[in-house]
């Protein structure tokens, strides 16, 4: 499942791949909630496990033993943990 958070379309985009009942994905989500009102850029979050059961595996054979995983417009950034001094320098903070 994906949700978007609203935002102007030239935001940078941050997405949180996770699955269900992972306790490092929760946490990076919750940081990401909190970077993203003080960064501004749209958060999506997007379940590996959902998407493979409706047919796409990619990102599940790719990533699923790094979850969870930042990607910073589509691009790698960080995986297990939300690397929040990196992601601000990358968004020019």
């Amino acid at each position: 499942m994906e949700r978007s958070q609203p935002g102007p379309a030239d935001r940078h985009t941050v997405t949180l791949l996770t699955r269900a009942g992972c306790h490092l994905c929760a946490r990076a989500a919750e940081e990401l909630s909190a970077l993203r009102e003080e960064l501004g850029f749209t958060l999506v979050t997007t379940d590996v496990d959902e998407l493979a059961a409706a047919g796409d595996t990619a990102l599940r054979a790719q990533y699923g033993d790094l979850l969870p995983v930042v990607l910073l417009n589509g691009t790698e950034h960080s995986y297990w943990e939300v690397d929040s001094a990196q992601l601000r320098r990358d968004l020019g903070h």
